[in-house]
């Protein structure tokens, strides 16, 4: 009887130690959750009051804009999470761990559906589908055209002019309404001084002439600018993942070792 209650001890101790241990994984992994959605907020408060340009192509184009507040929807949602997740496993509340698993699931989910329809749309991110979308939709002057003001936005803040080249206003929409006009002025180049935004000379820029013009694809600036971004912003969220995921299963474990 006695060697039977020592080994009871030992299992239940034991059974005490793994839970301790999965209580502070688990605080661990919501507190990287929490970082998480602190940097997507930063990176949404960046964004919309970044004084560099970029802010000016978000608001252009609703559907990016959207995209922001999306970020910070999600920021703000991780940020909650964390918080509660770091309450409920050192309170060891299993009310708190149930909404928090159930939330985490919800995004977990929504996550995945996001990246898949991301991988089915890709596509629509090739310089064809851009290129056919410019010659057919681009009239050059009419910013109150979200398409056309989208697209000077970009042309002005990266240089660029056209999808792969200057090439592209080649028979388009632009050149039905500007017929006398090669490419359109958000593709002429500016003086090379900071801040400078006068034309070097945008009456031989408009007549085409390459030296007054910018001459590199938009496509091609975009994909360099945002390179490092776009690779730090996959591994990013593919840890992010796998730390929603482990922090699924803590929470599960957490909640049933709670007598």
């Amino acid at each position: 009887m006695c060697g039977l209650g020592e080994a009871s001890a030992r299992g239940t101790a034991m059974d005490g130690d793994c839970l301790s241990c999965i209580k502070y994984l688990m605080f661990v992994f919501n507190f990287l959750i929490f970082l998480g959605g602190s940097f997507l907020l930063g990176v949404g408060v960046w964004v919309l009051v970044d004084p560099t340009g970029f802010r000016e192509i978000i608001t252009a184009n609703p559907l990016l804009f959207t995209g922001v507040y999306i970020i910070l929807a999600m920021g703000g949602m991780l940020f909650l999470l964390g918080f509660l997740g770091c309450c409920g496993a050192i309170r060891e509340n299993k009310c708190l761990l149930l909404f928090f698993f159930m939330l985490i699931l919800v995004i977990f989910l929504a996550e995945l559906a996001a990246a898949i329809l991301a991988f089915i749309f890709r596509e629509h991110l090739t310089r064809e589908f851009f290129t056919k979308e410019l010659k057919r939709h681009y009239q050059g002057y009419n910013n109150t055209d979200v398409f056309t003001g989208t697209w000077n936005a970009v042309m002005n803040s990266f240089d660029c002019c056209g999808v792969n080249s200057p090439e592209d206003f080649e028979e388009s929409l632009f050149r039905l309404i500007n017929p006398n006009e090669m490419v359109p002025a958000a593709c002429c180049r500016r003086g090379s001084q900071p801040g400078d935004s006068a034309y070097v000379n945008q009456d031989e820029c408009l007549m085409g002439k390459m030296l007054f013009r910018n001459n590199k694809g938009c496509y091609s600036a975009v994909v360099d600018y945002f390179e490092l971004y776009i690779y730090v912003a996959g591994a990013l969220a593919i840890v992010v993942l796998t730390i929603e995921l482990f922090a699924m299963v803590f929470a599960m474990c957490l909640f049933r070792g709670i007598q």
